[in-house]
């Protein structure tokens, strides 16, 4: 069975050019963190966590490049993986690339480049390289917004009545405001208040 090469694609260009690396990475290392902010209350002896945001996920690697067996500049090759910096004169950003290598699809920007060259011929010509890169996971806002499971007053739900629940003490507990029980009981063609009963599902639309 045949090596699957690892590939790094400009989704930018009008006619996408997979960017072979020369020789498969031993291993890469993928990382999330989430941002927190201390609140400090005064008085207690620590402080509390607010979460803030997400961060973008990170690939991190080493591409290795050796051409002593052509005896080319290596740098051929690298400069392949360096061009992947430079400003889109479309977009006046480095280009979104989407690194593909079996079943790891990362959409993601090129966020750092670290080069190192180890050998040269007799005329100081780099034959061999490495190159550590970073690679910053590229969401779409679209899909940013679809994945997150959040269950609030800006977004419509359905829930199931529970025993000597009432419609006003439902919005109050959805909306923080026990006056908004006509819009679940519009959304919902209820014409008496009091005929909800346990057990009922109800949708609790959008204010």
């Amino acid at each position: 069975m045949p090596l699957t090469k690892a590939i790094i694609v400009n989704t930018d260009t009008t006619i996408p050019i997979p960017i072979p690396v020369m020789f498969n990475p031993p291993e890469y290392q993928l990382q999330r963190t989430n941002q927190y902010a201390e609140v400090g209350i005064p008085g207690l002896g620590s402080s509390l966590l607010q979460f803030v945001r997400g961060s973008s996920q990170t690939l991190t690697m080493d591409l290795f490049f050796d051409t002593t067996d052509s005896g080319v500049d290596v740098r051929l090759y690298t400069e392949l993986i360096l061009a992947l910096t430079n400003l889109n004169s479309d977009t006046h950003a480095p280009p979104r690339l989407m690194f593909i290598w079996g079943t790891l699809i990362f959409p993601c920007v090129l966020e750092s480049v670290t080069q190192r060259y180890t050998y040269f011929n007799s005329l100081g010509m780099p034959l061999r390289a490495t190159l550590s890169i970073t690679l910053k996971g590229y969401d779409l806002l679209e899909s940013l917004l679809a994945s997150i499971p959040l269950l609030s007053s800006d977004r419509a739900k359905s829930r199931v009545v529970k025993s000597e629940e009432t419609l006003q003490g439902i919005a109050a507990e959805e909306y923080d405001d026990p006056g908004e029980w006509r819009a679940i009981a519009e959304e919902n063609n209820i014409d008496n208040p009091l005929t909800i009963q346990a057990g009922q599902r109800l949708i609790v639309p959008t204010l």
